[in-house]
């Protein structure tokens, strides 16, 4: 999902209870509220999809998915910062931990997984992911790109490292360990149908990663 313009500064207990009173979503980062602007079709059609995958193959297991508007908290409350933020799709493992007695923030994702959008692909890899890493259940980010077939996959090690992977062949598939799943891209990206120009971008991007 896109953000739009940031707000005034908002303490944590006033950002709850706003956004649970709001007929549209949020994100409160550091103190500074950010209204969610629109997705675009091929954007939900990828989160619908993952968020369809993933829930079947965790079928009878002890984890679970939720939709994307479950939000995560990441951070620490103590300092009056951090991340309250909506995953296009988020896996837990075992009993869901939740920020207060209204039980609607998360605070201990196994798996997040992000759309990237051209108006927050920088947030997404950069302050977004920053802050996700600070929940130390936290073992896989995933980011989808939606223009052009391609999946990057952080994965935690032992040592606290992260793990890079990037897949973009459509006959490939991404496998998260931690919860024993898959996401074959041609089910990742069944129904998008991609443009010459996306193509071309996809070049460019392999090229610069190479």
């Amino acid at each position: 999902m896109s953000l739009a313009q940031s707000q005034l500064h908002s303490s944590i207990d006033e950002y709850l209870k706003h956004e649970r009173e709001a007929a549209e979503r949020h994100e409160w980062l550091d103190g500074l509220i950010y209204a969610m602007a629109g997705e675009s079709a091929q954007h939900s059609l990828i989160s619908s999809n993952v968020n369809a995958l993933l829930n079947i193959q965790l079928r009878g297991k002890p984890c679970a998915t939720y939709s994307p508007n479950m939000k995560v908290y990441s951070g620490r409350v103590e300092s009056r910062s951090g991340l309250f933020s909506y995953p296009d799709c988020l896996v837990v493992c075992g009993p869901a931990q939740f920020h207060d007695e209204h039980r609607d923030v998360l605070i201990n994702p196994r798996v997040i997984i992000e759309v990237l959008s051209p108006s927050t692909e920088r947030y997404d890899r950069g302050k977004k992911f920053m802050r996700y890493q600070q929940n130390q259940s936290l073992t896989d980010y995933v980011l989808i790109a939606q223009t052009y077939p391609s999946i990057e996959h952080y994965s935690r090690q032992a040592d606290g490292r992260w793990l890079y992977e990037i897949t973009n062949k459509m006959d490939s598939k991404v496998l998260l360990g931690s919860i024993e799943c898959e996401a074959p891209l041609a089910e990742v990206y069944d129904r998008i149908e991609f443009t010459e120009t996306d193509e071309d971008e996809l070049f460019l991007f392999t090229e610069q990663g190479s």
